[in-house]
């Protein structure tokens, strides 16, 4: 199957999580993305979790379906090759996505010299130009100090770079939106990505700082609940834990059908003089709810839980291990995940494209290796001869022929 993005050429120069989901989420829609990666791998190239050879799952899971150039970017010849990849004539050609930091010669104004209408996206830090990653950009924002359970006096970061994938999937709307108006105006564009505004934005966009400043104080901590609405944590009969949400009216009559607490919270409805059909009135009273509604699934095992709640329309899940994940996809349950073989010929696991073009996720694509591609592309791309391509590599400007 033809993929949407078929016939557009990336260059990424970028390491760690941003930068490559950028360039991931484009090969997975089908453009032919080249990694440009030092000699022995960049800074990323061995980054946990990595498998019992000490290959790196993280790198070759984020860098799957993209080809990888491998090339002494302290030399003179080895910029140059870099250069000539990044302005490589043709319509889909001329794309750039980087992260780096003080390579002069690859700056907006050298690289549109090389060719003007270069849609170049670069990402950063902060604004300014300082160094941030997920981790601190997230304290930055606040959200570690209103996460964990009530009466915590520190903050709780979280493991998951959700800030990261956020600009990783903006990298990608960026180069496409740069795209169109170079078919439509023959112009480049230079965008640029602050990891920092990423996070700005997103809590700005959820409304969090807009409450902050209303209320002059921090969001109490709540541990499990959804803020500002009904949703908790509760235990079954088999020490399974599931989380329940009720959102709209809807959910919250299917959650008091399922329970049998419908005429329970009529009578503390009217006792209380409230409205719990109000989703702000369910958060208020949200320790009470929970309280009525535990014994329902202390009496029952996580499985009749299930049947009962799906029966019901209820919105719920159940809290899984990773390894439990991993066990339903060799059961054929998440058609999204899929298999792979690292180049050490170990495992591994990594994903395709969560979008479905007409009912298909897409190849995961082929796993990566460093440097594999080079020949390839450099004759593909520059036109160079085998001759060429050895002389490069004789000087030690590019890695050795794959095998």
């Amino acid at each position: 199957m033809t993929r949407p993005l078929a016939d557009l050429h990336v260059v990424e120069c970028a390491s760690f999580v941003a930068g490559p989901t950028g360039g991931m989420t484009l090969a997975q829609l089908g453009a032919d993305v080249v990694r440009i990666d030092p000699l022995r791998g960049g800074s990323d190239q061995h980054r946990w979790p990595v498998a019992p050879s000490g290959a790196s799952y993280y790198w070759a899971s984020l860098n799957t379906g993209k080809r990888s150039v491998a090339v002494d970017l302290r030399s003179e010849e080895g910029r140059e090759l870099v250069l000539a990849l990044i302005a490589a004539p043709g319509p889909g050609r001329g794309i750039l996505v980087d992260n780096v930091v003080g390579r002069h010669w690859m700056s907006p104004d050298r690289l549109r010299e090389r060719r003007a209408d270069l849609i170049h996206l670069r990402l950063q830090g902060h604004p300014d130009g300082r160094p941030a990653v997920d981790y601190t950009v997230n304290a930055e924002v606040g959200v570690p100090s209103i996460t964990g359970p009530e009466g915590l006096a520190t903050p709780v970061n979280h493991v998951f770079p959700a800030w990261d994938l956020a600009a990783g999937m903006a990298v990608a709307a960026g180069v496409l939106a740069a795209l169109h108006e170079r078919e439509r105006t023959g112009l480049g564009r230079f965008l640029e990505l602050a990891l920092a505004d990423v996070a700005l934005a997103g809590v700005a966009n959820l409304g969090w700082l807009s409450e902050a400043a209303d209320r002059g104080r921090e969001r109490p901590r709540h541990g499990n609940h959804v803020y500002g609405s009904f949703g908790v944590d509760v235990e079954c009969r088999d020490g399974s834990r599931v989380m329940v949400v009720a959102l709209t009216e809807g959910q919250w009559a299917a959650l008091q059908q399922v329970t049998g607490t419908g005429e329970v919270f009529g009578a503390l409805a009217e006792a209380l003089g409230a409205d719990l059909d109000d989703e702000a009135e369910r958060y208020r009273l949200r320790e009470t709810i929970a309280a009525i509604i535990r014994p329902w699934f202390a009496a029952r095992d996580v499985e009749q839980v299930g049947k009962e709640l799906d029966a019901a329309r209820v919105l719920w899940g159940r809290y899984r291990g990773m390894p439990e994940v991993v066990a339903a996809h060799r059961a054929g349950r998440h058609p999204v995940l899929a298999d792979i073989a690292l180049p050490t010929g170990e495992p591994a696991l990594t994903a395709r494209s969560p979008l479905r073009l007409d009912g298909d996720h897409g190849p995961a694509g082929r796993v990566p290796e460093l440097g594999r591609d080079t020949a390839e592309v450099l004759t593909e791309v520059l036109g160079l001869t085998s001759a060429e391509i050895g002389g490069l590599h004789q000087r030690q400007v590019i890695g050795p022929p794959a095998d």
